[in-house]
């Protein structure tokens, strides 16, 4: 073999027969993740998000009233609407084949992209029904156009047959979509009703325009198995059946809705409701064209933005001169907010949307509630005396506690014994500040010369943290790294945990992009998850993405997360002159400071993960925890065996 790359001599077992082309659908099923974001519940129910956004799409874009919703026995569902149905006539670009056909089975393909069809959609990539074909082992697709009923059949993203027209309907139109979910994808997972029911009825909310009909054949405790969901009043409504009879500080919402075309001369509209209780906790919930945004983006920022800066004109307009000390964290706290925008073309941070990234979003939704939300508070004085009584306590409440934390923190500062290795920020405030967690010192001397001294602190550790569940509490407190950890932290493990005294507002895993890097991490978030969980529950717990190519054309330079980013790139060029230089970073002590810092540490240019727990299902994150990182290793090997095919190749 060496002499073989010493002399060129071609290997005869790689050749262009090793040279795999995925055609039509295979991608999807071969990389599910990729599109839907995995293969767990999450992403069983996300099937179901896709076709019910297709058919809100008809009825925003005012061709449909009506959608109905029915879970089958045996896992099945038919999502129905009353729209113009799915073109059903020969493709112009593939004449042998109806456009339903090419919808189904063809990767973006669709009618969102020229905006003819659609001013606003969810459904942007042209991606999500044929994502749906894909991975179900049966699909059934049945449009009424022109008085008369066609019908499809698809198994696993392949036509089983060309469309056929069966039977008249001289007063029906629209699609009914019908499907399986493919038992080799998602084995033995099956559609929750409650959790179905939750996300018909938040879309009835967000289209006061349409009625949406749910029945269920399975029987699942308090979740109906008939409803009718019609509501006029639209997120106003929604916000009053979610607060039902707490004690609020308005007696009506701040409310309303604005077409941007009013304003921005742009399609689109912004709707919202808001309230402020001290009865229970804040909580946003935002939408983008139906398509629920959980990670929020730009528009939930510029309706934040509206707010804070009317209620702090407010407190100027009145005399109160402590209204300039409110934050947007004050007005979270207690602030119940629903917030849904439609705008041409939006930008989402992956196929699962789960948070806008289109700029100009913040701007026209901040713009749009501005005006509306001075004249509300200029119209009901009470409300708006109260809310402002309220926000300036929080915020004399918040920098109270802060100041407090400023003094605790240089004092526990003094008397801990902080580990040597931990190279610590000079802010002296916790609020503002990370601490890196990163693998050996290599990596951690890139990291010093690129990080912030000011709120940017390292604490490299050396090979791998200790599987703290399949350790006994004697190894915890003997073990070098777990001590480090805990002492730079500020706090103590399990019981001992206190949540006040964390030293850091954000806790960053940054590891290698490699096998070893994700087991370093896994383990990391084993530890967090059991001896320090409510640092994640409050949202500290972050993990770094760093990429693993760097692309450079002339003066253009690109960094890329993956093989798959890299070549979507080489595919479509940087834009610069000449060849296109790969740089593949073997890991983290490979970068230099100044690629580390843009990619990877930079908050103004960085990609970081959230590390959370589902709200819904909390106990089976637990589940899952066990299972992989637990003490029977019967568990571990039951689910490797049941998703190793999903595996398609490992960067060791």
């Amino acid at each position: 073999m060496a002499d073989d790359l010493l002399t060129g001599a071609p290997d005869p077992e790689y050749d262009a027969s090793s040279i795999e082309v995925l055609e039509g659908l295979e991608p999807v099923r071969k990389r599910p993740g990729m599109y839907i974001g995995g293969t767990d519940e999450r992403a069983l129910h996300h099937l179901v998000a896709e076709v019910l956004d297709n058919a809100m799409d008809e009825a925003v874009a005012g061709h449909a009233n009506r959608i109905e919703v029915e879970l089958h026995e045996g896992n099945s569902i038919t999502i129905r609407d009353n729209g113009r149905g799915i073109p059903v006539d020969p493709h112009p670009k593939f004449p042998g084949k109806s456009a339903l056909e090419v919808i189904l089975c063809t990767l973006h393909a669709g009618g969102k992209f020229s905006g003819k069809a659609y001013q606003t959609s969810g459904g942007l990539h042209g991606v999500g029904i044929s994502v749906v074909n894909a991975l179900s082992d049966h699909v059934r697709v049945e449009v009424a156009r022109n008085r008369e009923v066609y019908a499809q059949e698809f198994s696993r993203g392949i036509s089983q047959g060309p469309v056929e027209k069966v039977g008249s309907a001289p007063n029906r139109r629209g699609t009914s979509v019908t499907f399986h979910p493919d038992h080799e994808i998602f084995n033995t997972q099956t559609f929750k009703p409650a959790r179905l029911f939750k996300m018909v009825r938040s879309k009835a909310y967000l289209f006061s325009g349409v009625e949406i009909r749910w029945k269920s054949a399975i029987a699942d405790g308090d979740t109906p198995q008939e409803a009718t969901f019609h509501f006029p009043g639209g997120l106003a409504d929604y916000l009053a059946e979610t607060l039902g009879g707490s004690v609020t500080y308005a007696e009506r919402p701040f409310a309303g809705k604005v077409a941007f075309q009013e304003k921005f001369n742009q399609p689109g509209s912004v709707e919202w409701a808001i309230n402020w209780t001290p009865s229970r906790d804040g909580f946003v919930q935002s939408y983008c064209n139906t398509v629920p945004t959980p990670e929020g983006g730009t528009h939930e920022a510029g309706f934040w933005a509206a707010v804070l800066k009317g209620i702090r004109a407010y407190g100027d307009l009145v005399g109160n001169r402590k209204a300039k000390d409110i934050s947007r964290e004050d007005l979270t706290a207690g602030g119940c907010a629903l917030v849904s925008c439609f705008i041409r073309e939006p930008e989402f941070v992956g196929q699962t949307k789960d948070r806008l990234a289109t700029t100009e979003a913040g701007r026209m939704v901040e713009g749009a509630v501005r005006d509306h939300f001075d004249n509300w508070l200029a119209a009901d004085t009470k409300a708006a005396g109260a809310i402002l009584d309220y926000l300036v306590l929080r915020a004399e409440e918040r920098l109270r506690r802060r100041q407090e934390k400023e003094t605790a923190r240089k004092s526990a500062t003094k008397r801990l014994r902080l580990p040597g290795k931990l190279v610590d920020c000079s802010t002296s405030a916790r609020e503002g500040t990370e601490l890196f967690i990163v693998e050996g010192d290599s990596a951690g001397g890139s990291a010093k010369m690129a990080r912030d001294r000011k709120t940017q602190a390292l604490l490299p550790l050396r090979g791998k943290i200790l599987n703290v569940l399949g350790a006994a509490s004697s190894k915890l407190t003997s073990n070098a790294e777990i001590s480090d950890l805990s002492q730079a932290l500020g706090v103590g493990l399990g019981t001992k945990f206190r949540l006040d005294d964390l030293r850091y507002d954000k806790v960053i895993i940054m590891t290698d992009a490699d096998v070893d890097g994700a087991h370093i991490a896994s383990l990391l978030m084993t530890f967090f998850f059991s001896q320090m969980r409510p640092m994640i529950d409050a949202g500290h717990l972050y993990l770094a993405c760093p990429p693993l190519f760097r692309l450079t054309q002339g003066a253009k330079r690109v960094y890329c997360i993956d093989e798959a980013e890299k070549n979507e790139w080489l595919a479509k060029g940087l834009g610069g002159k000449g060849k296109i230089d790969v740089s593949r970073f073997k890991g983290l002590g490979e970068m230099d400071a100044k690629d580390l810092k843009e990619t990877t540490m930079d908050p103004g240019s960085r990609k970081l993960i959230r590390v959370s727990i589902d709200e819904d299902e909390p106990g089976e994150t637990g589940d899952l925890v066990e299972r992989l990182m637990g003490k029977k290793p019967e568990l571990r090997f039951q689910y490797i065996s049941e998703n190793a095919r999903f595996v398609e190749e490992l960067d060791v």
